[in-house]
């Protein structure tokens, strides 16, 4: 589904990434690990084509197409879906209404119409009950006045109404209390299927407790220094990143 192959990348001249090769297949749930600094977040810009960062070499391809030519709404739409570590708020616009036009546009980007009222209406009630959300939760100005928890639980909301391929969690466990953090993983692992993948980066394994991965690889100053199992993560948050350099 996803292959970065020897993906170098920069911001103002700085190059960060050095070198990456990740391959992730359909089904997988994949974490990413390692301390402050050492790229995790570049990775996850440069794979949503965030357009502050320049690739200067490698490439990034979803399902064999290649990405470099494409914008991030563009990645959006075809299947692409990264969360924030840290949520903007949309004042008078309704979770609700900011969903339907999401919808609508990766509708319209795949020359579809719009999404008929009555099915986005039963789309967004199941998606709703199936993450136990409350449905007075889904009238609310996008995450104005949200706690962490809340802002987590609409991007889970908002990757379940989207369906992507691949699903890029970056440092969502940021903050969050463990009532949280429960909350956004039991979403995560009630979607992930055969179909979509998932990339979870953070620096703690207590996420992975309840997200749990079929790969952990670590990252350091740029470049990948360590793959393995879940076990991996158990190792790194006993022993820390030092004995990895």
């Amino acid at each position: 589904m996803l292959q970065v192959k020897n993906l170098h990348a920069s911001i103002n001249d700085k190059e960060i990434l050095k070198g990456i090769n990740l391959e992730i297949k359909a089904g997988e749930v994949h974490a990413i690990m390692g301390p402050n600094g050492s790229g995790k977040s570049t990775l996850s810009a440069v794979i949503a084509g965030k357009e502050e960062y320049e690739v200067t070499e490698g490439s990034v391809l979803l399902n064999n197409e290649d990405l470099e030519d494409f914008a991030p709404e563009e990645r959006a739409h075809k299947g692409i879906f990264l969360s924030f570590q840290y949520p903007i708020e949309i004042p008078g616009v309704t979770v609700t209404n900011f969903i339907k036009t999401a919808i609508n546009s990766t509708r319209k980007a795949k020359g579809l119409e719009d999404l008929p009222a009555k099915e986005m209406l039963k789309l967004i009630r199941e998606k709703a009950d199936l993450l136990e959300i409350d449905r007075k939760f889904l009238s609310r100005s996008l995450n104005e006045g949200f706690s962490g928890g809340e802002k987590k639980r609409n991007e889970i909301f908002q990757m379940a109404m989207l369906e992507p391929k691949l699903a890029i969690l970056d440092e969502t466990d940021s903050g969050l209390d463990i009532d949280a953090l429960k909350v956004v993983a039991n979403g995560v692992n009630k979607l992930k299927s055969k179909d979509n993948a998932v990339l979870v980066i953070t620096h703690y394994q207590r996420l992975l407790d309840y997200i749990v991965p079929d790969f952990v690889h670590v990252l350091h100053n740029g470049k990948i220094v360590k793959s393995g199992g879940k076990e991996l993560a158990l190792e790194l948050e006993e022993k820390g990143y030092d004995w990895l350099k």
